[in-house]
């Protein structure tokens, strides 16, 4: 019915009456919860309103009331933008100076506030690129100066805040080019014995997602990243956990040496193959499987495979291949693929023992297999036909018919392994 213009105009009008005010805020608190709602907000001036009634409170109560419009409001991409433009981060890193050094409690509340605000303005692509200024903004270096400060609410929302600049690939090649890697080991160092949860979890984020560019991947290990993030090995804490491994995983991709030396690391590699079995927490057990497989994958080295195979860790990436994710099922095939390639002698027990070539059978089988999937799977076969055993296995199910049916597959790739592989089971049989 049009009241939420209605309201703003009023706002803008009486902004002296207290009274009305008041009462203005209170129903966009009570409106501003709705989705629909916001999208109406956004076509009013209401960033420009609440920042300008923002600047003019002095008590803590009634700062509170506008935080508490604010919030909400914040959650949409374009008042995000609008309260940016609005200038309601001058305002923010103003209280954040003002209380950083109180113990009173209405001023740690008043800068967990601004600082939680400050990184959700950030969450918008375009705020975030504003406030970014190819990295020589006011904002960007005022965050940065919160990463060594003793509060810890703000390290938080320092690490948070670089961990939502860090969303595209130019601006973290930029912020690795000047030094931000080592401003956040610094942090994590803090935080390794009896640290704050928060702030480790935040740090890790920020390091994962700096490690996504190519060109920042070799500048990291060579910063020691991986020591640095090594030392939460033992953290119980399943977003630490599962923070540490994506950031180990981002910087070994197509970097043999490192992967090599992560996958050497007996230590690592048992952990590893603890948290496969994690199974209250599936976002630790995806992310240890995956890290598993990427480790055979980017080293293709026998060493690793042995470290692996002698942790238990075979019997994961072969359960990894049955997995409801295609990108998963895939990266556990090609890792088994190497296997077999690479050491198969070593894996042969442990391959036998998790069923690998019943699991092929089925995924050949099973018409919803996405092309890549049988096609990797296929390649797997032929890798396995080395052994005694699994050869006997393959033999012993009916491959032959299964594999007949793909050469007519509508993937050429899927067509022409198919027909290689009939060839090669024929031979061998």
């Amino acid at each position: 019915m049009g009241v939420i213009p209605t309201l703003v105009k009023l706002l803008g009008i009486h902004c002296q009456n207290a009274a009305l005010t008041e009462m203005c805020l209170v129903a966009f608190g009570n409106l501003a919860e709705l989705e629909s709602s916001k999208e109406q907000f956004a076509s009013t001036n209401i960033a420009e309103e609440l920042v300008k009634l923002f600047k003019k409170q002095i008590e803590h109560d009634k700062r509170e009331m506008i935080f508490e419009v604010l919030a909400p409001l914040a959650e949409n991409d374009a008042i995000k933008l609008q309260l940016v433009e609005a200038g309601l981060v001058e305002c923010l890193l103003e209280i954040v100076q003002q209380k950083v050094d109180s113990d009173k409690e209405d001023d740690i509340a008043e800068l967990k506030t601004a600082s939680d605000l400050m990184v959700l303005l950030l969450l918008g692509d375009e705020s975030m690129q504003k406030l970014f200024e190819g990295g020589k903004g006011n904002v960007f270096q005022r965050v940065l100066s919160w990463i060594p400060s003793n509060n810890h609410q703000l390290q938080l929302a320092g690490a948070l805040a670089i961990a939502n600049f860090a969303r595209n690939d130019g601006n973290c090649i930029h912020m690795v080019d000047n030094g931000i890697v080592e401003k956040l080991m610094d942090l994590l160092g803090r935080h390794v014995e009896e640290g704050n949860v928060t702030v480790q979890h935040a740090a890790l984020s920020a390091l994962r997602n700096l490690a996504i560019p190519v060109v920042n991947k070799a500048k990291m290990l060579s910063a020691g990243v991986t020591e640095a993030v090594l030392k939460f090995l033992k953290s119980e804490m399943p977003p630490v956990q599962f923070k540490l491994l994506g950031t180990l995983r981002m910087l070994i991709d197509a970097q043999a040496e490192a992967a090599e030396q992560l996958g050497k690391n007996v230590k690592l590699v048992e952990r590893l193959v603890e948290w496969c079995e994690a199974k209250d927490h599936a976002g630790v057990m995806g992310e240890s499987n995956r890290l598993l497989s990427a480790l055979i994958r980017h080293s293709k080295s026998k060493d690793v495979i042995k470290t692996i195979v002698q942790s238990g860790g075979i019997k994961h990436l072969v359960t990894m291949a049955t997995s409801e994710h295609v990108i998963m099922q895939n990266e556990a095939l090609v890792a088994l693929a190497l296997i077999a390639a690479l050491e198969l002698g070593t894996a042969e027990k442990d391959l036998e023992s998790a069923k690998l070539v019943q699991i092929l059978h089925k995924l050949l089988a099973d018409e919803r297999s996405a092309p890549e999937i049988k096609y990797n799977s296929m390649v797997l076969i032929c890798a396995l036909m080395g052994s005694e055993s699994l050869h006997k296995e393959v033999q012993d199910l009916a491959f032959l018919d299964v594999i007949s049916k793909l050469r007519s597959h509508e993937n050429k790739s899927v067509a022409q392994q198919a027909s290689l592989t009939e060839q090669r089971l024929t031979v061998e049989s």
